[in-house]
């Protein structure tokens, strides 16, 4: 047996499958964390478009930012525990492997984001410079990652279809 297949075949597999309403509640959980996660997100990427320019880009991902963080606390280990219902069924999907690969293509462009973008925000968010929009790598960044993360939750839902 794969180790897909006995993580599947565990008794955590098997409760996810048998157990009623345990797969819905942690669908649900994991719904939570997809609607905190995206829209955290979504308001930080927003601005970086050049929305709501009053609001500096510092402050609100220092507000945001840990939201992003608890967000994905409740994504992980429901993702985790739905994955485990239909591991050898997920891992031939190539919905999964798509949105598995999104997963890690917003992880990049976040990690390009923090380490080549964001250390210049007192520049191009300083409050003169908020007159202008923000610079061209930060709406790039900003809009991939909304692209991104929509493909992330389409494929989610297109995973109960394919």
């Amino acid at each position: 047996m794969t180790p897909i297949g006995a993580l599947e075949a565990s008794s955590l597999g098997q409760a996810m499958r048998q157990w009623l309403w345990l797969y819905p509640s942690v669908e649900t959980v994991h719904l939570v964390g997809i609607a905190l996660l995206f829209g955290s997100i979504a308001i930080l990427d927003l601005r970086l478009l050049g929305f709501s320019r009053k609001i500096g880009v510092k402050a609100l991902a220092r507000h945001v930012l840990p939201w992003t963080a608890a967000a994905f606390v409740l994504i992980l280990p429901s993702g985790f525990l739905m994955f485990t219902a239909h591991a050898t069924e997920f891992i031939q999907s190539p919905v999964f492997v798509l949105k598995m690969g999104l997963i890690l293509a917003a992880g990049l462009n976040a990690a390009l984001f923090h380490a080549i973008v964001f250390p210049s925000v007192e520049v191009w968010d300083s409050e003169e410079m908020r007159k202008l929009a923000p610079p061209p790598s930060v709406r790039i960044s900003a809009f991939a990652s909304i692209l991104i993360w929509i493909g992330v939750i389409a494929c989610g839902r297109l995973l109960a279809y394919f």
